[in-house]
C-alpha cells in the first residue's frame, strides 16, 4: 500500500505586504484574494486527495477558530491543530509537527507548505509531490524549486548542482541556497538557467528531519521537544507549552537546517506558483485584461492601463481615471494607492500607521470570533454602535463589564438573552437593556444567523473590558482570550 503523505500547513503568519486586505488580526491566508475560497482553504483542498492524510495545521492562538471554521466550510477534518504560544518562525513550527507525527510513525512523510500560496494546477502539483516521494523515503530532505519566468528580486533562489536539469520531473541534486538578489544578479541567474525560485515547500520523513535538527540545530530541538511533551489538548487544539516555547529560537527552517544539511534534493516545478508576496503579484495572478487592468466588482477603470483597482466593500465604489501602472485598494476604513513598481513598500506604510497609533495598521472594523463576527458602525467618546452576527447554535460567553452598559436590538432572527438570572427569547424589532456590571449572555437558538444592533455607553469601550464567567470556547480572559 502506498504510504500516505501528511500535509503540514503553516498558517500562523501575519503578513503585511497585502495591506489593507491583510492585517495582523486577519492575515492574507484567510482572505479571499483570488477566487471564492481563502488561500488557506485552497491549500487544504489541494492536498485533500488520494494519497494524502488529514492535514496538520500549525497556527497561532488568535487564528484557531478561523482555521476550524474555514476547514469545516471545506468539509475537511484536520488530524491536529497545533497552537504556537507565539510565532517563532518556520523551523520550530515544522519540527513540532514532525515530532508529533513521529510518535506514531518515525517514517511518516511530511509535506510542509505555507497556506498563503497560489498553485493553479492542483493535480500537477500533487504529481510533483508524488515524484519526490522516493527520495524523501530514502532519507533526503526535498525542497521544491519553481521554474523562474522573470528576474524576480523578491524570492530566494536554489542553485542546481552541476549536471542537474532545471526542467526534470524527478528530484535533482542541489548546490546551495541563494538569498534574495538585486536586479542585476537576478537577471544573471535567470539567464544562467540553473537556478530555481525557493518555494518554501518541503517533503521529508519525520525521522530525517528530526535527525537533521539533532545534528544542526539542537538548540531548537530541545525546547520544542519540551513544549510538545508539556502540551495540553483544549477543545481539540493541541496547545504547545508556553514556558518551553519561550526558549525556542526564532529561526527559519532554511537557516536552521536546509543551508546546513548535505542530504538535500530539489524537485523542480514549472506549472505555476506565486507566494502572493505583494499587490503586484496579485495583479499578475488575476490575469490583466487587454489594457493590462485588473478590476474588482466595485471598481471601474476609465482610460487606465496596467492598473489594479480593487474595492473590498460594496459600500465603496472605486473609480480610476487615466491611471498607469497603479495599485489602488480600498476597504471600508483604508485606501492604498501606489505605483505597481513600489508594491514591496507596503510594509513601510503599515509601520508608519503603527507609529501613529492608527488601528487600521493591524485591525479590521470587522472582528471575527468563534461565535460569528461584529463590526463597529459608529463611535464617540462615550458610545459605540456595533452590528453583531451570531452563527446558528452559537453563544457568546457569560460575561459582564466594568465600564459600559449595552442596549441590544434584534434585527434578524431570534436571540436567547440572559440578563442576571433571567433568560428569554428576543425576536426581530425587540430590544433588551444590559445594565453596567450585570452578568449577561447572548445565544442564537435558531437555524439561521442572528443579527442585532448593539449600542454601548460608558466611560471605556475597549474590547478588553470583559469578564468571562462561562465560555463554551474556553477562551479565558482578555479581549479574545
Amino acid at each position: 500500500m502506498t504510504q500516505a503523505i501528511y500535509p503540514v500547513l503553516l498558517s500562523g503568519g501575519s503578513g503585511t505586504r497585502l495591506w489593507p486586505l491583510s492585517r495582523k488580526s486577519y492575515p492574507k491566508q484567510f482572505a479571499r484574494i483570488i477566487g471564492d475560497e481563502s488561500l488557506f482553504q485552497a491549500a487544504a483542498r489541494r492536498l485533500a486527495a488520494p494519497g494524502f492524510a488529514a492535514p496538520v495545521i500549525v497556527t497561532g492562538n488568535d487564528f484557531r477558530f478561523i482555521v476550524t471554521e474555514q476547514l469545516a466550510a471545506c468539509e475537511i477534518a484536520p488530524r491536529a491543530i497545533l497552537i504556537e504560544p507565539e510565532g517563532r518562525n518556520t523551523a520550530p513550527a515544522v519540527l513540532a509537527a514532525a515530532l508529533m507525527l513521529a510518535d506514531d510513525d518515525p517514517q511518516a512523510l511530511l509535506l510542509v507548505a505555507p497556506s498563503d500560496h497560489v498553485i493553479p494546477d492542483d493535480a500537477g502539483f500533487r504529481a510533483a509531490v508524488q515524484a519526490a516521494v522516493p527520495r524523501a523515503q530514502a532519507g533526503d530532505l526535498v525542497t521544491f524549486g519553481i521554474t523562474p519566468d522573470r528576474a524576480e528580486t523578491g524570492y530566494g533562489y536554489l542553485e542546481l548542482a552541476p549536471g542537474a536539469q532545471a526542467g526534470a520531473r524527478t528530484p535533482q541534486p542541489l548546490a546551495r541556497f541563494v538569498e534574495k538578489p538585486d536586479a542585476a544578479r537576478a537577471a544573471a541567474m535567470l539567464a544562467a538557467g540553473n537556478f530555481l525560485w525557493n518555494a518554501g515547500i518541503f517533503l521529508f520523513t519525520a525521522q530525517s528531519l528530526i535527525a537533521a535538527f539533532r545534528a544542526h540545530a539542537p538548540d531548537v530541538l530541545t525546547p520544542v521537544e519540551a513544549a510538545l511533551r508539556a502540551a495540553h489538548v483544549d477543545l481539540g487544539f493541541t496547545r504547545l507549552a508556553p514556558d518551553a516555547w519561550a526558549e525556542v529560537p526564532d529561526i527559519s527552517i532554511d537557516y536552521a537546517i536546509m543551508e546546513r544539511a548535505r542530504n538535500l534534493a530539489v524537485m523542480p516545478y514549472g506549472a505555476g506558483w506565486s507566494d502572493l508576496g505583494g499587490w503586484d503579484a496579485v495583479w499578475q495572478e488575476c490575469g490583466p485584461d487587454a489594457a493590462g487592468n485588473v478590476t474588482s466588482a466595485h471598481a471601474t477603470a476609465i482610460d487606465c492601463s496596467g492598473a489594479l483597482l480593487r474595492s473590498e466593500s460594496d459600500q465603496v465604489e472605486l473609480v480610476g481615471i487615466g491611471l498607469s501602472d497603479m495599485i489602488v485598494v480600498a476597504t471600508g476604513d483604508a485606501v492604498l494607492a501606489a505605483p505597481r513598481g513600489e508594491a514591496q513598500r507596503v510594509k513601510e506604510a503599515v509601520a508608519a500607521l503603527k507609529a501613529r497609533g492608527a488601528a487600521q495598521a493591524t485591525a479590521f472594523p470587522v472582528d471575527h470570533r468563534p461565535w460569528g463576527w461584529f463590526e463597529s458602525l459608529a463611535r464617540g467618546s462615550r458610545f459605540q454602535v456595533k452590528r453583531i452576527v451570531v452563527n446558528p447554535g452559537a453563544a457568546l460567553s457569560l460575561q459582564s463589564h466594568h465600564h459600559r452598559s449595552e442596549h441590544w436590538i434584534v434585527v434578524e432572527g431570534t436571540a436567547r438573552v440572559t440578563v442576571g438570572d433571567a433568560a428569554r427569547l428576543v425576536s426581530e424589532n425587540q430590544s433588551v437593556y444590559i445594565p453596567l456590571g450585570v452578568k449577561h449572555r447572548l445565544e442564537n437558538p435558531g437555524k439561521v444567523p442572528m443579527v442585532l444592533i448593539e449600542v454601548q455607553t460608558g466611560s471605556y469601550l475597549g474590547e478588553d473590558d470583559i469578564i468571562r464567567f462561562e465560555d463554551v470556547y474556553a477562551r479565558g480572559q482578555g479581549a479574545k482570550g
